[in-house]
């Protein structure tokens, strides 16, 4: 039996990030990952300022904003014809009311800048191969039994560990997640190999009828990533749904760069996209959930990371502010669930309003196309500073100003 005072199950950004935030509060943890080595799967991902207020607080941004892209603005855009639906800007106004940029990067370059920091703590043990199968309670502890045969007996655990979380199947037993129905193509590309790409210093949403097409630059500009949903035909075996012929037909006869980015897309692999709706408790006894083993969202906020950072400070925080471990994950959740609900449902709302069709899509486009690149009316209650928990950063606001105006000035 091996003793941990607090273990951390998964170690991909979320997990990772956890393990940081505690040592941030001089706490020791370990991290016990299923895989033979600690890495990512997937390609670009989107990292607004409230997750990079959680980055700069543990030390990290700099490293991450090293192959980070800043875009310009986003624009949602007509698939169909090409028109300009509405925009975000992402310049000096929104840097000025948010303290942060808005950056796109590659998921590995976000987990190794994490990484890097955690492999430099010595309050920090980091352990691979070790696959969770179950957990159970014992007097003030639980003991976490792994494929290996090594067993863990932790005072608290901290499920990272996914979509498919064996921390949350103790916790709530709640069977599996629901299919939503999308399917998902997504991979990066050498940027010249797609030059019909409408921008390269930009996030370009295509939208139509069940469909969207995400395209944006990552690692410095050299890659351009791209992330195909559509709503597939759910027949038959949900291994089965969305096959490239399928992708096909939503994607085939759009305007020319959607059409171009499905050209040069790695279509061997595809994501069937699932679901969990909000919980009002993520914690038994000395056992809770975060990232996508509490709230799993869809994706059409990009906060899923985003959300999973601003739990494993606010964790931390808790652990630390309490004596009893039980009071501490009680206070994390009072915190955590409400925001994370509240951008759980937002996100599925945001799914609707783009794959909308017919008039629905008509109001949609008549309603933003009125509205200005610099209204952040929409994203405000998002971006702007989260709770009081996520305030780690050393040395109060004069140190969060200045580290701020230096990230703008990168």
């Amino acid at each position: 039996m091996r003793r941990a005072e607090r273990l951390v199950v998964g170690g991909g950004i979320g997990g990772l990030t956890t393990a940081l935030a505690l040592a941030k509060r001089s706490m020791s943890c370990t991290v016990v990952e299923r895989q033979t080595e600690f890495g990512e799967i997937g390609a670009g991902i989107q990292l607004a300022p409230n997750a990079l207020r959680v980055l700069d607080g543990l030390g990290v941004l700099h490293g991450v904003m090293a192959n980070a892209v800043m875009p310009r603005r986003a624009r949602l855009m007509n698939a169909r014809t090409g028109a300009v639906i509405t925009a975000l800007d992402f310049g000096e106004a929104f840097r000025a009311r948010f303290g942060y940029p808005y950056i796109v990067t590659h998921r590995s370059d976000l987990l190794n800048a994490i990484l890097s920091a955690c492999r430099a703590s010595p309050l920090i043990t980091l352990e691979t191969s070790m696959a969770v199968l179950g957990l159970s309670a014992h007097d003030a502890s639980v003991r976490v039994r792994c494929e290996n045969g090594c067993e863990w007996e932790a005072g608290v655990v901290i499920g990272a560990d996914g979509l498919r979380s064996t921390v949350r199947r103790y916790v709530l037993d709640d069977g599996e997640p629901d299919y939503v129905g999308h399917v998902a193509y997504r991979g990066t590309v050498p940027i010249d190999a797609a030059p019909g790409v409408v921008a390269r210093d930009e996030i370009t949403w295509w939208v139509g009828p069940g469909m969207h097409l995400i395209q944006y630059p990552v690692r410095r500009g050299e890659l351009l990533n791209q992330v195909f949903v559509f709503e597939a035909d759910t027949v038959g075996d949900p291994d089965g749904w969305g096959p490239p012929e399928e992708l096909g037909r939503f994607f085939g006869d759009k305007v020319p760069a959607v059409r171009e980015g499905a050209a040069v897309l790695d279509k061997d692999r595809r994501w069937i996209l699932r679901d969990r709706p909000p919980d009002r408790n993520w914690t038994r006894g000395r056992a809770t959930l975060l990232g996508d083993a509490a709230h799993p969202m869809v994706q059409y906020l990009a906060q899923g990371a985003c959300q999973a950072l601003e739990d494993a400070v606010v964790v931390a925080e808790c652990l630390a502010l309490e004596d009893d471990v039980e009071r501490g994950l009680a206070r994390y959740q009072a915190v955590r669930i409400p925001r994370a609900t509240a951008t759980q449902m937002w996100g599925r709302t945001m799914g609707e309003i783009v794959h909308a069709d017919g008039v629905t899509a008509m109001l949609r486009d008549a309603l933003l196309r009125g509205r200005e690149p610099t209204d952040f009316g929409y994203v405000e209650w998002l971006y702007q500073s989260a709770p009081q928990c996520l305030r780690l950063q050393a040395g109060g606001e004069a140190a969060h100003a200045r580290r701020s105006r230096a990230v703008q000035t990168d």
